[in-house]
């Protein structure tokens, strides 16, 4: 038996723990996937690499507390789990940073630069910031495995997303044409209808005339807010069943400012109630009006250059900048007479996610993917059940993208990023390569000399999109890729979910042909987590200045308390408003945790093995029977991705069960050296530990290395690989649990009776329980020496009738009556004034039970075992009543 003095700081202090754990658990190789017994059943969850210029958020935090959660208990499970890291280069938001960077401090552009010296600089920030979040991670208690740390930009993935741009060239599924494209004038480059964001903004709707041709004096009045483009119309179009508008069509009109001839044409997309019922249509400029320009033959006219600024097509308007250009139109259209009004309004205006500049339509040549056919099978496997989105109902939003799906917009007019593939012959011949083909060598199908490489680059997400089996050495087969693909669950956040997840799902069954199809799928579970608010409930921002900055929770509460109040604050389906006020309930938990396990270890003389079947004490039987179900119930939450449940789960049964009742009640019988009861707390101990570890990892392990000094049970090194409990020998006792549960309604209404006659709860007392015909005497009579204990009390009466003591403090609750005997030291008022409160509640509620079942709609609609419960409820408060009222009367006047 061991006997060894464990020692054990009073506080639990997360600076002295956390980063010598985190060492640990790295140098010990329970981290690194495949390095076990190669028979275990794999688990692999992929992180959403974070962007390498990002540092942690919130929503940071919570996913990957919650990604940590799942490879932690599924480590606990006997899975050979990788938790893969890694981070995304992120074209458009790393170019911008460094190219800031070098003007802020060398006065100098990338073009200036040129394009491999400016490279070789985002390589060198990389290296100086690059890892900067997954340090954060570390410090949150991720346990990625980092000997896979993987890049988007290294050179495996740069050559898996070679391979898969050549499969989809060969499959003819890429191509390239002039398409109207979301254009940032800021950045200079195309980006994809998902990298928008609308933000509501106070605007002006300017009404334009456009004369009539050869019938002078006659107009044809459209609408825009963006009047500079009247510059690039090719037409007006009406709804061909608006009489106001059947004799112009077919007509022309006279476009002002460049006197250009367009046509008025019927298309049944026109509104005819909304203004006018004519409207502009610019081709090279909107999006609606690229497709009724197509359906109309109509020429497309681009009047703006890359940055911006009005280009040759402009006319006399031509280099100024579109806000100029802008005014210079409406006042010129005034000066001919031709402004019929303006007015104020507000309107959704299409920003650049990474610029926040005002998006511009223009007609570009951009390379495009079909993405049709990859989106059949993406598609079928939600409807097959391959894939299963949690909360459930976010399966919708991907089907709606994925059946509406687009040609994707792949190429970035960026250095940063994956360069396009692609060489020409001096014909301009495009070919794509796996490698590199040299500059005057034979191209391969027209011989011709090739003499250049384009310049583009590949959208982010065409590098991310494959991150599910590129990461794992694809297009090789190698051992990780067979051993680990595909994953069992992804985390992510709803935003992303046609940016990114659609699109790995796309790919999984676009490249992974050497599987059988219904094992393409990349994960089976996609759990979208809550979006992290704040306090008042906005979206945290930088802009806003309302964000709450992970690391600096954590150096004020620790990481477990952290992690612990983002999931107890996170129910499922529903985002979480967080202030930072709100850690203080994690750390309280933790450090709860903390005392009970320090009094236990310090206070045990030892911890001996438990034998389950010689315990026959109504508090062992109970908590064995309360873990049991802890067991059982934790184990599931954790298995079906239900984390707030969990945490719920366990918050009740650690602080409830085990704090405030458990140790409370075996306190005497832990100090004389009760071996059965310290065994029951090794036992107890061990297993609540193991099972809140996914949670808080830290305080957990911190305190099973103590556990291991003072347990005889044999336990691993470390709690990370010691297994989930198994519950061995240890049974629900419905009996033990039902028995307790009075003690703990007599116990608990005794306290109060002392708190509120100034009562201590030291004084020995005597009291008397009444206990309703259907409340089991034998019960409380199991449960007496408990009760005695816990409650102080010299003498206990129970029974169904027994006589009440004159002028005792009473308690109604739960069915039972409690009286607490003081001998003239109750507080007669104070007593008095309680089951007056009582008493207003009781009527409150049987007025509100009996208005319901006096509704004869209620009673002839609701099923009958609805209104037979509401009916026993009412008897059951009535009964209630009645004893506070016989309380009252005891106390006299």
């Amino acid at each position: 038996m061991t006997t060894t003095q464990i020692e054990m700081a009073t506080r639990y202090d997360p600076k002295q723990v956390e980063s010598a754990m985190r060492a640990r658990w790295e140098s010990s190789g329970a981290l690194v996937a495949g390095s076990g017994d190669p028979s275990r059943p794999t688990y692999t969850i992929m992180i959403p690499p974070p962007n390498v210029t990002g540092v942690l958020h919130m929503g940071h935090a919570l996913n990957g507390t919650l990604q940590d959660i799942v490879a932690r208990h599924r480590r606990l499970g006997g899975f050979d789990v990788l938790w893969l890291p890694g981070t995304d280069h992120a074209g458009i938001a790393t170019q911008a940073v460094v190219e800031k960077k070098l003007f802020a401090e060398e006065k100098i552009t990338r073009e200036e630069l040129g394009r491999d010296a400016f490279l070789q600089r985002v390589w060198e920030w990389k290296e100086r910031h690059g890892d900067v979040i997954l340090e954060q991670f570390k410090r949150l208690g991720a346990s990625c495995d980092w000997s896979r740390t993987r890049f988007t930009l290294e050179e495996g993935m740069s050559r898996a997303v070679r391979d898969a741009f050549v499969k989809l060239w060969e499959q003819e599924l890429i191509y390239r044409g002039a398409r109207l494209v979301n254009w940032d004038c800021v950045l200079q480059t195309a980006i994809s209808d998902d990298e928008i964001e609308f933000k509501t903004r106070a605007g002006k709707l300017w009404h334009l005339k456009y004369p009539v041709s050869g019938r002078s004096g006659e107009f044809v009045t459209v609408a825009t807010t963006r009047p500079e483009t009247m510059l690039g119309d090719t037409g007006v179009a009406v709804h061909p069943d608006d009489g106001r508008y059947r004799d112009l069509v077919g007509k022309t009109l006279t476009l002002p400012l460049v006197d250009r001839e367009i046509p008025v044409v019927a298309d049944d997309t026109v509104d005819p109630a909304y203004g006018s019922g004519a409207v502009k249509v610019t081709p090279g400029h909107d999006p609606n009006d690229y497709e009724r320009g197509a359906r109309h033959g109509l020429p497309i006219v681009n009047i703006l250059e890359q940055d911006g600024t009005l280009g040759a097509a402009a006319g006399r308007f031509a280099g100024l900048k579109r806000e100029q250009g802008r005014k210079a139109v409406v006042a010129a259209m005034e000066e001919l007479g031709l402004l019929e009004k303006v007015e104020e309004i507000e309107h959704n205006v299409p920003l650049s996610d990474r610029s926040k500049s005002p998006i511009e339509p223009i007609v570009s040549e951009q390379w495009f993917v079909k993405m049709e056919p990859l989106a059949r099978p993406a598609i079928a496997a939600v409807k097959n059940g391959s894939l299963r989105f949690q909360p459930a109902r976010w399966s919708k939003v991907y089907l709606d993208w994925l059946e509406n799906v687009r040609d994707w917009c792949i190429s970035r007019q960026l250095w940063w990023g994956h360069r396009i593939p692609v060489w020409y012959d001096e014909d301009n011949v495009p070919v794509a390569s796996r490698d590199d083909l040299a500059i005057g060598s034979p191209h391969p199908q027209t011989g011709k000399p090739i003499v250049r490489q384009d310049d583009d680059v590949l959208d982010t997400w065409a590098s991310s999109w494959l991150w599910p089996f590129a990461t794992l050495g694809w297009p090789d087969v190698t051992p990780d890729l067979t051993r680990f693909y595909p994953t069992q669950f992804l985390s992510t956040a709803s935003e992303i979910i046609y940016l990114w997840v659609a699109r790995m799902v796309m790919a999984g069954y676009a490249f992974m042909d050497r599987l059988p199809e219904a094992e393409r799928c990349p994960f089976s579970t996609c759990y979208i987590h809550a979006t992290v608010l704040d306090g008042e409930g906005r979206r945290m921002s930088k802009s806003a200045g309302n964000g709450i900055d992970p690391i600096e929770m954590i150096d004020e509460y620790g990481a477990d308390a952290v992690r612990f109040s983002l999931v107890m604050l996170t129910k499922e389906g529903q985002d979480t408003k967080l202030a930072p006020e709100k850690f203080e309930m994690g750390r309280n938990f933790i450090n709860k945790l903390w005392n009970a396990s320090r009094f236990v270890l310090t206070q045990a003389p030892s911890l001996p093995a438990l034998d389950a079947a010689s315990v026959t004490t109504l508090e062992d039987r109970w908590i064995l029977s309360r873990l049991r179900a802890a067991i059982e119930e934790i184990g599931a939450a954790y298995e079906q991705y239900r984390f707030n449940d969990a945490a719920q789960q366990l918050y009740r049964f650690v602080w409830n069960d085990v704090c405030d009742w458990y140790v409370e009640a075996v306190k005497a019988r832990l100090m004389e050296g009760d071996a059965l009861a310290c065994g029951v707390l090794g036992r107890l101990l061990a297993d609540m530990l193991t099972m809140l570890h996914p949670l808080a990892p830290f305080v957990t392990e911190a305190v099973w290395e103590r556990l291991r000094s003072a347990c005889d049970a044999e336990l691993p090194e470390m709690l990370m690989t010691a297994a989930w409990p198994a519950a061995d020998g240890i049974t629900r006792d419905d009996e033990a649990e039902a028995d307790l549960d009075l003690a703990q309604t007599v116990v608990s209404a005794l306290r109060k009776l002392r708190q509120q006659n100034n009562v201590s709860d030291r004084k020995p007392a005597t009291a008397t329980v009444i206990l309703p015909d259907d409340v089991s005497v034998a019960g409380l009579e199991r449960a007496r020496g408990l009760v005695m204990r816990m409650a102080h009390l010299e003498e206990l009466h129970a029974g169904t009738a027994p006589t009440r003591p004159e002028g005792a403090a009473g308690d109604v609750t739960e069915g039972l009556e409690v009286l607490l005997h003081l001998d003239g030291l109750v507080d007669r008022e104070a007593q008095r004034l309680d089951l007056e409160r009582s008493l207003a509640k009781l009527e409150k509620q049987i007025a509100g039970v009996s208005g319901k079942l006096g509704n004869e709609k209620f009673v002839s609609k609701a099923p009958a075992d609805v209104v037979a419960r509401e009916r026993a409820r009412l008897a059951e408060l009535e009964g209630e009543k009645v004893r506070v009222e016989e309380l009252l009367t005891g106390l006299g006047s």
